[in-house]
Order: C-alpha cells, then sequence, then structure tokens
C-alpha cells in the first residue's frame, strides 16, 4: 500500500474511533496529528512511519475499548469512583452529591460516580434507606444485582440479601421497577413491596407504619432511641400521659419531635453531639 492509500485509510481509522469529540474537533486533532507525525522529513525511514501509525492504532484501540467499558459501566451503575461501605455495626448516614439522604445499614456500601449530581445512579450491595432529593431533570436509579429502581424524589429501601433475593419497599413517592431480561415494568405504591429472586418478581404490600393507641408518651420516646439513636428526655409530669398516633416508620425524626411538641405544648432543643432530645 503506497503512502497515499495508506493515509486515506488511516485517516478513516481515526474518524470511526469512538473519541466523544465533535467533527471539527476531530479534524484538528487529525490534521495536528498528521502534520507532526508524517511531514516529510530527509531520509526518513519506512519502518519509523508504520511504526508510529501502529503505535497509533495501538492507543485508538485501547481508547475505544475504554470508552466501550465506560459506556457498559455506565449502563450497570458499575463506577468505582466513589465507594462508601459501612464496616461497623450502627447505621451510617450519609449526603450525597445531590442532597439526597441515605441510611446504609452494617455490611452494606454503595458506588456512584464523580458526576453523580447530573448522572445519578448509584450501585447498592446490601440494605440502604433512600430519601431522594427531587429533580425531575436527573432522575435517580439504584442499581442491585439485576434489578433498577427508578425515581424521581421518594424514600424507600433497597435490599440484597446473601441469595441474591433483592427487595424494595416504598415508604412515600412512586418507583419504577425494572428488570435485567425482562420487558415488564412494576410501578410501587406506598406501602407496597418489590421482591426478585430466583428469576421471578412479585410485588406486595408490607406495613410501613407503626401505631400507639392509647400507650404512655414514654414509649413513644423508646421507639424513638432504638429507631433513631436517640435518647428522650421528658417531664417527669409527661412521662406517663396518653398518646394515639401513627408514624411513618422511616419518619424524619424532626417531624415526630415537632408534632410531640405542639401536641402536649413543649419546647425541645436537639443535641447532635450527645445524640440527645430534651423536652421541656
Amino acid at each position: 500500500m503506497d503512502k497515499e492509500n495508506f493515509d486515506e485509510e488511516f485517516k478513516k481509522l481515526w474518524n470511526e474511533t469512538p473519541v466523544s469529540n465533535s467533527e471539527s474537533e476531530k479534524e484538528a486533532c487529525w490534521t495536528k496529528f498528521h502534520s507532526k507525525t508524517f511531514a516529510k522529513k530527509k531520509k526518513t525511514k519506512p519502518w519509523r512511519y508504520y511504526a508510529a501509525a501502529a503505535v497509533l492504532l495501538f492507543v485508538l484501540i485501547g481508547t475505544g475499548i475504554f470508552f466501550k467499558n465506560n459506556a457498559s459501566q455506565q449502563e450497570h451503575a458499575v463506577f468505582a469512583a466513589n465507594v462508601i461501605e459501612n464496616t461497623s455495626s450502627k447505621i451510617k448516614f450519609v449526603v450525597l452529591p445531590d442532597s439526597s439522604k441515605i441510611e446504609l445499614s452494617p455490611n452494606s456500601k454503595i458506588i456512584y460516580g464523580n458526576n453523580f449530581a447530573t448522572n445519578r445512579k448509584i450501585e447498592v450491595d446490601g440494605e440502604v434507606y433512600f430519601k431522594v432529593k427531587k429533580d425531575k431533570q436527573h432522575p435517580f436509579q439504584v442499581f442491585c444485582n439485576e434489578t433498577t429502581t427508578t425515581v424521581l424524589g421518594t424514600s424507600f429501601i433497597v435490599n440484597e440479601t446473601e441469595d441474591e433475593k433483592v427487595t424494595v419497599e416504598l415508604y412515600e413517592g412512586s418507583v419504577q421497577m425494572n428488570v435485567k431480561g425482562k420487558n415488564q415494568k412494576w410501578i410501587l405504591k406506598p406501602g407496597e413491596k418489590f421482591t426478585y429472586g430466583n428469576q421471578t418478581a412479585a410485588v406486595e404490600e408490607f406495613i410501613r407504619f407503626i401505631d400507639f393507641d392509647n400507650e404512655k408518651l414514654s414509649a413513644v420516646s423508646q421507639y424513638i432511641q432504638e429507631n433513631y439513636g436517640y435518647k428522650v428526655i421528658l417531664p417527669t409530669e409527661n412521662l406517663d400521659q396518653k398518646i394515639t398516633i401513627r408514624i411513618n416508620k422511616k419518619e424524619d425524626l424532626k417531624i415526630i419531635v415537632q408534632l410531640i411538641s405542639e401536641m402536649y405544648n413543649l419546647n425541645f432543643e436537639i443535641n447532635e453531639d450527645l445524640k440527645q432530645i430534651t423536652f421541656q
């Protein structure tokens, strides 16, 4: 193959390479490369010409593989850029770059990319509770085993057991469930649980509230301590007062505290350092 034909074929290869630049940028880059690599020089040996082409060919093929793998990673949400793991025995609270909040259960982890604020894809291993910030322009997607949970703004729990069974419990909002290789979609409503395992998917209801029916206020205090990790101090005269209330099991703690405050005309102070709530 003469130089002119080789030059033409090589330029075609350059343009076909899946580099994420515009056509004008490709053309400018090619001109710059061509002028430096294939410029006429005295006593240029043919092997240098073909060696330079071979080296670039290797680089371009490598780039193509990188972009192909990267696209595949984005499709399956395998981002190694940020890995957060909970190796402790307590729930770990995390605020994501888009201001969404999560509760990472023990022996669980999440993986997401550096561009998460605009590409909200996250992979889950274990059990994680999500309270997603609403953003209609950037849907929030959670990948767990072969399932994909897509939301705009809601709160839900994703859990993958050791036998690779996935469950999604929806507390607020709406989510769409997809399973790899299946065309069917499942739209969950609050109080519904999606389960996928052994190539079988199912939707059923679950209890998302806890009810206190004419119970002592101290019982609610104990519930807060056991589920939120905050010690509650009540005035002595309020300990035995009765309360009837229904609480969403994943309700924001401050909402519960404010509700008690208004019901009994009490002031409160939350000490984050001591993990303590004092009513007075």
